[in-house]
This record gives structure tokens, sequence and C-alpha cells, in this order.
């Protein structure tokens, strides 16, 4: 069954890409972004190895083929954006019933997008089940449109870029690109995790006891 789903959607996408090509990709990734629905992954990956390493074009293409799936990433993520942000907790709340989503994880993640605003967004946009999600708190939490489609756009394009890269490398195996994904999710959660408290540290040292000794403290020394 799951091997016919996955054949069903690879010849879709490559129906796409043969008519489309970039354009193809441009559209996949606003609907993955807006939905959360299509793997970008997959899309990616493939579109690596079949729009780029199988016509022969340079590796180098990869940076601007980043470009259009990047763009259209950050047009879909806007599309979530503005729906959380006009529609407000009650269309949200809808949404995570039929999904069955903890409101109180939205909760959470609303009061650390006030906290943190574009910087968290830029850091979940690479992060594996989180990169399509945080366009929910940034809406509701109302975070300034400009900042969010500029965080959006870098964090994407770093994540496209990425994952087209090594459908390109990869050639015939590009299906590793998404078992890979998938094997070690755990560990790249966590390391997303970690970066994000490292910022936040960072960002925030003043705020933080530790963090300010040890400021004081190299300040006295010099």
């Amino acid at each position: 069954m799951l091997d016919q789903i996955e054949t069903t959607i690879l010849s879709a996408l490559q129906s796409i890409f043969d008519q489309f090509g970039w354009a193809g990709v441009f559209g996949l990734m606003v609907f993955e972004n807006a939905t959360g629905i299509t793997p970008s992954e997959i899309i990616l990956a493939f579109a690596g190895w079949m729009l780029i390493e199988r016509h022969g074009i340079a590796p180098s293409f990869v940076l601007v083929a980043g470009l259009y799936a990047g763009l259209g990433s950050a047009i879909g993520a806007s599309i979530t954006y503005w729906v959380a942000r006009l529609g407000g907790r009650p269309v949200i709340d809808r949404f995570a019933k039929i999904l069955r989503i903890d409101p109180t994880l939205i909760n959470k993640a609303e009061e650390q997008m006030q906290k943190w605003g574009s910087g968290l967004v830029l850091i979940g946009r690479v992060i594996p089940g989180i990169r399509t999600l945080i366009s929910i708190p940034a809406g509701l939490a109302k975070i300034s449109f400009f900042k969010f489609f500029a965080a959006t756009f870098i964090g994407a394009y770093i994540w496209c870029t990425l994952l087209i890269g090594a459908g390109y490398v990869l050639g015939h195996e590009w299906m590793l690109v998404s078992e890979a994904i998938k094997e070690h999710l755990p560990l790249v959660l966590s390391l997303g995790l970690f970066t994000v408290g490292a910022y936040v540290a960072y960002q925030y040292r003043a705020h933080i006891p530790a963090l300010a000794w040890m400021k004081t403290k190299r300040m006295d020394n010099e």
C-alpha cells in the first residue's frame, strides 16, 4: 500500500517537473509550506536529481535552484502566517482540534515567539517537523511580517539548497535523503533545540544570571 502511494507521488512529481520545471518546484513548495502535506525532502531531493543532475547542469545551479524553492516556501509560509494572524485563536484552535494538536503546545509556542521573535522563525525553518508549523505562532504573536518573511526566506533557502544539493550529489540514490532524515530525526530535533537554546542565551545573555556574571567578570579583568 505504502509502495503504491509512493509510486503515485513520484509519478505525479515527475509529470509536474517535466511540464513546468522549476516553476513546478516553486508551486509545490508554496503548497507544502501552506499546508504541511507534501514532504519537502522528497520534492527537493528528486528535483536535484531530475532537473539538474540528469540534465548535466553545472552543480553551481543548485544555489539558483534554492532561490526558486526558498521563495515558494516563504510565500506558502506567509499564507499560514496571515491565516493565524487574521483568524486568531478561534481559527487555529479549530484546526488544532481537527489535527488533534494539544492547545497548550500552541500557547507555549506563541509565548516563546513573543519573546524571541524572528530569530526563532529563522532557526525553526531548518528543523524537520517544526519548519512548517513555526508560521502559526508567528502569526498569532503578530510579529512584523517583514521580519517574518525575511527570516523564513533565509531559513528556507538554506534548507532547500541543502536538500537539492543532496539530491544532485546522490543522483539515482536521492531517496536516501528522505530515509536519512527519518532515521536521524530525533538527533536533528535535539540539535535544533540546542541551537535555539544557544541563540536565545546569546541574544539575551544580559538577562541570564550566570552569563551576566561571566560577562561582568571578564570586563573587570580587562
